[in-house]
């Protein structure tokens, strides 16, 4: 991996590594060989989460145990995680095996998540939980700015089903419009259909859970307007 690479896809970290290979290693993919990154990432999910979780408890003293739960579900998901890596630019530094190169491996959100959970693992190893929860802290403004507990107790489904019954409006359907992709990095494409708009909501995601959640979101975004 060439330094200016690196240099320039982790600019946004704010951090300089003392050990280079630990950075090597939070950015090599196991397709391309040992040392890879996996132990890495079990040890910065492990970090990044009692960061968040401190976090949170320090920024909300009113939210009882559940809503942080949630709330801190929101925020280390792979789809928000594997954003902050995009915004890092960590794909055009990742060091991947020719098979997951030649299928796009660096935009996929479960290897980004899981490099941007080895790249926290590496930070802690070379500079110590201070560092690491400054970076965390940069990285994650915006989430700790915009997060409510008290609205992380309900999926939007649920949230969406609520809404409906309180309105005397039928049960939402769902239905999986189109499965499309590699068998690796499938998209679901779902509609949600209820008496209460004319027309389904479509939206599409990488799980149908996460596609159904979509569109109860856009559903409820409707309704609301």
């Amino acid at each position: 991996m060439p330094d200016a690479v690196a240099d320039k896809a982790l600019a946004g970290l704010d951090y300089t590594f003392e050990d280079a290979a630990l950075l090597t290693c939070a950015l090599t993919h196991r397709s391309a060989g040992r040392p890879h990154n996996e132990r890495l990432e079990f040890l910065g999910d492990a970090v990044l989460g009692m960061l968040v979780a401190e976090r949170l408890y320090a920024g909300f003293p009113h939210a009882d145990e559940g809503q942080l739960t949630r709330t801190r579900a929101q925020i280390v998901n792979r789809e928000s995680l594997a954003r902050h890596a995009r915004a890092l630019n960590l794909g055009t530094a990742l060091v991947l095996g020719e098979g997951e190169q030649r299928s796009g491996g660096w935009r996929r959100d479960s290897i980004l998540a899981n490099t941007f959970e080895a790249l926290l693992g590496a930070i802690y190893l070379d500079g110590g939980i201070e560092a690491c929860r400054r970076v965390v802290l940069k990285i994650l403004a915006d989430s700790f700015a915009t997060i409510d507990p008290e609205q992380a107790d309900k999926d939007p489904k649920t949230t969406l089903q609520e809404y409906l019954q309180s309105r005397r409006f039928d049960l939402p359907q769902y239905a999986t419009i189109e499965v499309s992709g590699p068998s690796h990095d499938q998209v679901f494409t779902v509609s949600c259909h209820t008496s209460a708009l004319r027309e389904p909501v479509v939206a599409r995601g990488p799980t149908r859970r996460k596609a159904e959640q979509a569109a109860a979101r856009a559903a409820l975004e409707l309704l609301r307007q």
